[in-house]
């Protein structure tokens, strides 16, 4: 398993459902974060913001990670909010648990997988960027 980038151009294109400004994208895709685990013992990879994230209560947002993940043929990628934002604010996920299958990276849209998520708590959650959200 491995994770990469998508390409500068399908980022571009993806980008443009978000209200992020065109001129900022060479920056956002050039500094986002590749998920990594935070320790050895870490169960699984956290995904970074690669820009930041405001959500009120009752919102709900889709947000780009700018990555795809290449997978052995009977592997899949499970991607599930991070504990923390879950606990303390009630982030979730739109559905659930997100699963990206091995084949996805040979989509038209390089594999880029997004996490669409809603704040069912009662205060503004802010993810900055760079900030692990699942």
């Amino acid at each position: 398993m491995r994770f990469e980038k998508i390409s500068f151009m399908r980022f571009v294109c993806d980008m443009k459902q978000t209200a992020c400004k065109l001129d900022d994208l060479k920056d956002l895709y050039e500094n986002a974060l590749m998920p990594r685990r935070a320790t050895k013992k870490s169960a699984g990879y956290d995904i970074f913001a690669i820009a930041d994230i405001h959500l009120e209560p009752g919102e709900t947002i889709k947000a780009p990670t700018g990555m795809r993940v290449i997978l052995d043929e009977d592997k899949f990628l499970m991607v599930v909010p991070r504990s923390g934002l879950g606990f303390k604010f009630k982030l979730q996920f739109d559905n659930t648990v997100g699963i990206i299958d091995a084949d996805y990276s040979d989509s038209d849209n390089e594999g880029h997988f997004w996490v669409k998520m809603t704040n069912e708590g009662t205060k503004p959650i802010d993810i900055a960027r760079g900030q692990a959200m699942a």
